[in-house]
């Protein structure tokens, strides 16, 4: 998916959220975010996508806190979100995807903020699926890029995931594998990084497949291993280990 494609599917996205918002009670608490509730989800969607909106106006070349930007807490409202959903998007399409700016991953160019984005909102859009009792649905194209993206960041995480930087090894070989798509990765554990390929069929100690969305949903930490509709080979320990230190927090 390309900047453009990715910026169509936000903006889906963020109206998928809202409808889902606007019918929920927000004191509901959100299973897949232990300790929050529909309302924690919300508002931080809102004040991330309000964050995301003013770095990317900015082209900011450095991290600009919420604080310096006079994001605090609000009254997450179905329009609260709209409206900040509708101004990141309009940013978002006004850029240069390939202008330079800061950003937590890798990808140091402002088209890092619309894919971010576009899985932040999916993912939280799942959280209150999940909360609500429906079944959480997405093309396994944009599943399938949610999964590839965050597979490419987590190395860059450690600052606010820390459990992160204890994704280390001897070079054992972790695979994660679509069922209904083309695609896998590769992820070796070495001593003092890990490193993630995605065209290498080599032999793995442990594979990790399903369906994308199950396999989204199970990466994230969304839907236990336990009971997720994904299938493991090989050391399970080492899936375990994986899916225990890689939740971004």
């Amino acid at each position: 998916m390309k900047h453009l494609e990715h910026c169509d599917a936000l903006e889906l996205e963020i109206t998928t959220f809202v409808d889902v918002l606007s019918s929920a009670d927000q004191a509901v608490n959100v299973p897949s975010c232990p300790g929050w509730t529909v309302k924690d989800v919300a508002e931080h969607l809102g004040l991330i996508h309000r964050w995301a909106t003013s770095l990317v106006e900015r082209r900011a070349p450095a991290r600009i806190s919420f604080a310096e930007l006079g994001l605090t807490s609000a009254d997450a409202t179905p329009q609260w979100l709209q409206e900040g959903g509708h101004d990141l998007v309009v940013a978002l399409r006004a850029c240069d995807p390939d202008a330079s700016m800061w950003a937590w991953g890798p990808d140091q160019h402002a088209r890092f903020w619309s894919r971010r984005q576009l899985h932040e909102t999916l993912v939280h859009r799942m959280d209150l699926e999940l909360a609500v009792g429906r079944v959480p649905r997405a093309a396994a194209v944009v599943a399938i890029d949610a999964i590839d993206e965050f597979l490419v960041n987590l190395g860059s995480a450690q600052r606010f995931s820390p459990k992160v930087k204890e994704l280390r090894g001897r070079g054992e070989r972790v695979g994660f594998r679509v069922l209904d798509g083309d695609a896998r990765w590769t992820v070796t554990l070495l001593d003092d990084r890990f490193v993630v390929a995605d065209d290498d069929d080599g032999d793995v100690d442990a594979e990790l497949s399903g369906g994308a969305i199950d396999l989204l949903l199970t990466l994230y930490r969304r839907t236990p291993l336990a009971v997720a509709d994904v299938r493991v080979e090989g050391e399970e320990a080492l899936v375990d280990y994986w899916i225990d230190h890689s939740a971004l927090e």
